[in-house]
């Protein structure tokens, strides 16, 4: 032992308890898998949180938005996504959004309804589109009444970091935990990381990478706070009106924080929440984090004076909240056994492990859904491990578009029926039957996929019809060039900032 280092005493850890599947995380990927993975069939699940609620981002960072679920007339991204928009929409102020029967409509006044929420795109082509924004209290209620539903499948462990693997040579055959109750282990047939940093999998031996185009959306962090006092449609107008003074307001807003920031529309006019994107910082390291945190709220105060002494419809506005955790969007990732490309958007690829069809925010293909391999979850040279959620393998580019919340829930649902599978067949993670799985989520789990005959050929008929969204002047050049990656940083760069400016969001 020397200055820098400490020799930590061996200990004896006893084990709290044992299960079929264990997930760590209880985020949007990591309470979409216990919940399917219970569907699924395997009655012994824990679903392991370190806070007192799930929902992660969604309900911890305040990122409320679920945007890009359909492609014109169909919405391909459905599960327990759509899930939550159908038990939430019973509950008053708790979700916007429009069903899924007015995708693809040219309406313009459900366009304009729509806009600020995720449910219609921009563009001289604008569409409604399937998406929506939910109220973070009540989808925590929602999310706990939806795993108490599963109560004899699953039980629930909040107040618990998992913080390393149990390793058997390259098998995870547990995990350790840290609690108020002490250091304590859980054995299970197979973990699910859901951590979102892929914390586990970096431990385990498996491969994962960090490198992030800074540039891109997943090289910033943000602090979510929420301001009421004001209506946000008269906000909206008032911006529409005043073009100067809405690019003088936002930039205002801007230089008082230090980085970019953005009021965007929540379930209920009186109530916003102000996103932002705090630059090149790495959401796993404790000096960023901090930084994340102590820097935003620093400059709250005058930030919402700034707002109320500049807009007039905002005279009595006032900071409702901040958010209880930090908005966190790319730091370690798998190097799974296949890597999505950026090119995935420009030349889309059909995958014989698909196990989710996502639309995506990708521009460049007009937000035309891509497939998602099983191997983007499946880590390298370990086994009974998967990776669903933020941290899945894709490229430094393509990571941007596929670890949003919709990604994260197709991604959970997949490895949580996955887990049951593996389990109930008696196989690893890598030698398990791909088509059951497949057939369990696009045939009882209500989740479209490709070439399956459990899904109506109108899904694949319709990204036929629509040339797979590549008639963008920006496919038509990552095509010709064959680099997707330059068209998406592009965009990022330009259209992207001057969004932020108009207030719009791209989470």
């Amino acid at each position: 032992m020397d200055a820098k280092t400490y020799l930590e005493p061996q200990n004896v850890l006893p084990i709290y308890d044992t299960c079929d599947v264990l997930v760590v995380g209880g985020g949007s990927a990591g309470h979409s898998a216990a919940l399917a993975a219970a569907r699924a069939g395997c009655k012994n699940v824990i679903l392991m949180e370190r806070y007192g609620f799930c929902g992660g981002d969604v309900t911890g960072g305040y990122v409320l938005l679920v945007p890009a679920l359909s492609f014109h007339e169909k919405t391909y991204v459905q599960g327990i996504q759509e899930e939550w928009f159908q038990r939430l929409k019973n509950i008053p102020g708790a979700v916007i959004g429009p069903e899924m029967e007015y995708a693809g409509s040219k309406d313009q006044e459900m366009i304009k309804k729509f806009r600020g929420i995720g449910g219609a795109t921009m563009g001289p082509d604008a569409r409604v589109q399937h998406g929506f924004t939910v109220e973070p209290t009540q989808m925590k209620i929602e999310m706990d009444l939806m795993l108490e539903e599963e109560k004899e499948s699953i039980r629930v462990m909040y107040h618990s970091w998992g913080c390393k693997p149990i390793m058997e040579g390259n098998v995870c055959k547990g995990v350790i935990f840290e609690s108020k109750e002490g250091r304590k282990a859980i054995m299970a047939k197979v973990v699910i990381d859901a951590t979102g940093d892929a914390d586990l999998c970096r431990l385990s031996g498996a491969p994962t990478s960090s490198s992030i185009d800074d540039e891109c959306r997943c090289g910033s962090t943000a602090l979510v706070y929420r301001v009421g006092g004001f209506s946000k449609k008269a906000l909206n107008e008032w911006m529409a009106t005043d073009k100067e003074g809405a690019k003088k307001f936002m930039q205002g807003i801007m230089a008082r924080h230090g980085f970019m920031a953005a009021l965007i529309d929540g379930p209920t006019d009186d109530v916003s929440w102000a996103n932002n994107w705090q630059a090149k910082r790495d959401c796993s390291t404790v000096k960023d984090l901090t930084a994340t945190e102590m820097g935003t709220r620093l400059h709250l105060r005058e930030v919402v004076q700034f707002m109320k002494d500049t807009c007039p419809v905002m005279k009595d506005a006032y900071l409702l909240d901040v958010a209880p955790q930090t908005g966190v969007r790319g730091s370690h990732r798998i190097v799974g056994e296949t890597v999505i490309s950026s090119n995935d958007w420009a030349f889309p690829k059909q995958y014989d492990d698909v196990i989710a069809w996502h639309s995506t925010v990708e521009s460049l293909n007009d937000n035309a859904p891509i497939e998602i391999p099983y191997g983007a979850i499946l880590p390298q040279k370990v086994e009974n491990l998967l990776a669903p959620g933020r941290h899945i393998s894709a490229d430094r580019i393509a990571i941007d578009c596929v670890n949003l919340v919709p990604q994260c829930v197709g991604t959970g649902q997949a490895a949580g029926v996955a887990a049951a599978v593996a389990v109930a067949d008696g196989t690893s993670t890598h030698t398990l039957n791909i088509k059951k799985v497949q057939d369990i989520l696009a045939g009882e789990q209500n989740v479209p996929l490709p070439r399956n005959s459990h899904t109506d050929i109108s899904y694949t008929e319709n990204l036929e019809a629509h040339e797979y969204g590549l008639y963008t002047e920006a496919a038509k050049k990552a095509r010709e060039t064959k680099d997707a990656a330059s068209a998406y940083r592009h965009w990022t760069l330009s259209s992207g900032k001057e969004k932020m400016e108009e207030g719009m969001s791209i989470q």
